[in-house]
């Protein structure tokens, strides 16, 4: 299957600062949950801000869908079919859920078909429409996140890269966002998650990325890499996979 996304030997850092970034690759299939493990400090929250524009490439080459990317802003870039979750989430706290939600489809020029979308997204997700008119900021820190999720798909992307999905969110809470990520795969969207809870992320992805010092030390199917001893030594505490 060809690739949709491809990253290849990418450097890249902060303003003039040393290279973050140092030769990191990567395929992204269609459809499939991709998910980026590492140390801290790795580069894998880089790597997302490199793809989405907001950090420039000094070396390598960023494709997607057969075009290049180096070089255009954010705002083309999700314009192209690529959407962004940081981990700070990137919501208006003073906005009521369904604003958010109208800010997701800023780009979308017919209003109707905005209104729609934002039906949509109601109807999938009933704890957004409960809380449709409370302030975000005042929602739970789950709650935020599913708002964050679900506001992606109001313009209906090819890929959405997740930053840390589950950070600070309790067990059960976590589960509930790789369900989630789980029905949006099933819908034909691309997921790639970077996620410090490896396992977790692992259990919960088709495909797994292993990234360290910058470099992308090597990938493959997510079972393998579970099962791979060097891993669970190195990046998931030497615990096997159940």
């Amino acid at each position: 299957m060809a690739e949709l996304l491809t990253v290849t030997d990418i450097t890249a850092g902060y303003g003039d600062g040393p290279a973050i970034l140092d030769g990191a690759r990567l395929k992204v299939e269609p459809g499939k949950v991709h998910c980026i493990i590492g140390p801290n400090g790795a580069g894998k929250s880089t790597l997302m801000k490199a793809i989405c524009g907001m950090l420039p490439i000094r070396r390598g080459e960023v494709t997607f869908k057969g075009e290049r990317l180096n070089g255009l802003r954010p705002d083309q870039i999700l314009r192209k079919g690529i959407c962004f979750v940081p981990q700070e989430r990137a919501l208006f706290p003073k906005m009521t859920v369904r604003e958010n939600l109208r800010m997701g489809g800023y780009m979308l020029n017919d209003a109707r078909e905005l209104d729609r979308r934002i039906e949509a997204i109601l109807e999938r997700f009933p704890i957004l429409r409960e809380r449709a008119q409370q302030h975000a900021g005042t929602m739970s820190g789950g709650q935020q996140q599913t708002l964050a999720m679900a506001r992606t798909l109001i313009i209906k992307p090819d890929i959405v890269m997740l930053d840390e999905p589950s950070l600070g969110l309790a067990p059960k809470i976590v589960q509930e966002m790789f369900d989630i990520i789980k029905m949006m795969s099933s819908e034909g969207v691309t997921v790639l998650l970077v996620e410090q809870n490896a396992l977790m992320g692992l259990k919960n992805a088709d495909w797994g990325v292993v990234l360290d010092l910058g470099r992308t030390l090597f990938e493959g199917p997510a079972a393998e890499i579970l099962a791979d001893p060097r891993i669970q030594e190195l990046y998931l505490g030497g615990k096997k996979a159940a």
